[in-house]
């Protein structure tokens, strides 16, 4: 009895460490902003230069990339999710 009750909690901690490990956090320059109705898709280009692929579904994030106040070029920090690759948090760093 002890051993399935320590499995159990063995996994639920594990299945815990791995749903909080999926968020990455990057500060990169945008490179390339498509938006399509509901979501856009914008590529970053991080300081080493790899390339990140981000979807963008939040309301408020959707308005800024089509006034144009975020633009190609402008250094934005975005926390997403590694395997839907869907951001959380999309602010330009600049300030005011």
């Amino acid at each position: 009895m002890k051993k399935l009750v320590s499995a159990v909690v063995m996994a639920v901690c594990l299945s815990a460490s791995i749903a909080f490990a999926a968020d990455l956090k990057v500060v990169a320059v945008v490179d390339k902003v498509d938006v399509q109705g509901a979501q856009a898709t914008v590529t970053l280009k991080e300081g080493n230069g790899n390339l990140v692929t981000v979807i963008v579904k939040d309301q408020l994030t959707l308005d800024k990339l089509k006034d144009k106040r975020i633009v190609t070029g402008d250094e934005v920090r975005v926390k997403y999710d590694e395997a839907t690759k869907e951001s959380k948090l999309f602010r330009k760093t600049a300030g005011c």
